[in-house]
């Protein structure tokens, strides 16, 4: 059977910026007196284990989740992601309506594949071949098992060490529809953006992204979205 890939818990001290303005009541964590609120990846990572200590076992009252901390929850979701822990990631999804992976910022509950949380706890050991969604241009389905989509989609990059990290905007997008709003209009999310390397244009479009959406339901803030974006043709 095969195992899901597993990436070391060292996490570079790189710079992480918020692209959203705080709401008025949102508690900020402020480095230097810097207005542009740019906070390290490290600190969201601490933030993370010390707010989200129980993450693995109930998610975190909706009432409790400012910006800083849906960012720590975020981090905590990428962790349990990346060390495989599927059961503890069952425990975070929607109760009722699980979760949707999306393979393009077009989100299209008709075609993308939705695990409920029994399912969630069973992808570490599941080798069925389930269709994912429709490839960008080419319209023909996905195919794969959770270990191929996780590592072609969720884990190709490591997104916690993305260098920018947007709350509730999308950071960059290609030409496919953007409408994670229109689907999920209470959603929050995380955007963990990756740029593309160099200045000539094939690089420029090695960009990709991954979003973590969270909605409320019964006072608690519950995983309901897992969303891939990178360049479109």
């Amino acid at each position: 059977m095969e195992s899901f890939p597993r990436e070391g818990d060292t996490r570079k001290n790189e710079k992480v910026k918020y692209l959203k303005k705080p709401f008025s009541r949102v508690l900020l964590v402020l480095i230097g007196g810097i207005a542009g609120i740019v906070i390290s990846g490290a600190v969201f990572s601490a933030t993370g284990f010390s707010v989200f200590g129980h993450i693995r076992e109930k998610p975190p009252s909706s009432d409790d989740v400012d910006n800083a901390a849906l960012t720590a929850l975020a981090f905590s979701v990428l962790e349990l992601i990346r060390d495989g822990d599927f059961v503890a990631l069952s425990r975070i999804a929607h109760p009722e309506f699980g979760v949707v992976f999306s393979p393009s910022p077009t989100v299209a509950l008709s075609t993308d594949r939705r695990f409920s949380v029994e399912q969630i706890a069973a992808l570490g050991g599941d080798n069925n071949v389930y269709v994912w969604g429709i490839c960008n241009g080419s319209g023909e389905p996905i195919d794969m098992t959770p270990y191929e989509y996780f590592s072609e989609f969720v884990l190709a990059k490591d997104y916690s060490d993305a260098p920018i990290v947007g709350i509730n905007r999308v950071v960059k997008s290609g030409n496919a529809l953007e409408n994670i709003t229109d689907v999920f209009p209470d959603v929050q999310f995380i955007e963990f953006h990756m740029p593309g390397g160099g200045k000539d244009t094939a690089d420029e479009l090695g960009w990709s992204s991954l979003r973590l959406g969270f909605e409320k339901y019964d006072g608690r803030l519950w995983l309901t979205l897992i969303l891939h974006s990178k360049w479109t043709v």
